[in-house]
């Protein structure tokens, strides 16, 4: 004798099916916009190896695609982009010192911007980012002396000086940050979030 079983039961099951494969379109678009992302960073990192002038400029830049992945398909998809990007870059890039200065910095910091910014208290967010930035500070000019030299060639004659001035250009870059963060809110993510509704 076959049981029946109760229409609800079904209907359960293929309602847990439609959120599984939710789930696995809303995954794979987001390893696909961190892949699309890590690909353009990636060619941003070609051209400041290429371009003898503005590299600190192109490389800033290339560190605008984590933040876009994290805002649009979150932390992981930003993490992704960061990391493939920083692999890829130390093999295929001839010359290391943009990939290195994307690793330590220019590609991290959305991550940690991020997360700072999620405490919602400005002291604190404050104290973390100066804090990142110092430990990358110091690990450029006790570990990568060469590097950051020619991305600042005065580094040397600050002597002192470098930590005052370096933070007050790291505040002036975090704010700058900041508004390009909010006007790719306003005018790219919101765009692609009602094109995926729509």
């Amino acid at each position: 004798m076959t049981a029946v079983l109760p229409s609800y039961v079904s209907t359960a099951c293929a309602a847990d099916a439609v959120i599984k494969m939710r789930d696995q379109t809303h995954y794979v678009r987001k390893i696909t916009l961190a892949a699309i992302l890590t690909a353009l960073s990636l060619v941003v990192l070609w051209a400041a190896v290429l371009v003898p002038w503005g590299r600190i400029g192109l490389i800033a830049v290339a560190g605008l695609m984590p933040a876009a992945a994290v805002i649009s398909a979150g932390p992981m998809a930003g993490g992704l982009c960061w990391a493939g990007t920083s692999l890829l870059a130390l093999i295929l890039l001839p010359s290391k010192d943009c990939g290195l200065l994307y690793l330590f910095f220019f590609g991290l910091y959305p991550l940690i911007k991020y997360f700072a910014e999620r405490l919602r208290r400005l002291p604190l967010e404050l104290v973390l980012k100066l804090a990142f930035f110092n430990a990358v500070l110091t690990v450029l000019w006790f570990g990568f002396r060469s590097i950051f030299l020619w991305s600042i060639p005065q580094a040397e004659k600050l002597g002192w000086l470098l930590y005052p001035a370096g933070n007050v250009v790291f505040l002036a870059y975090d704010y700058g940050f900041s508004k390009l963060i909010a006007f790719y809110v306003i005018r790219v993510d919101r765009s692609m979030r009602r094109g995926r509704s729509g």
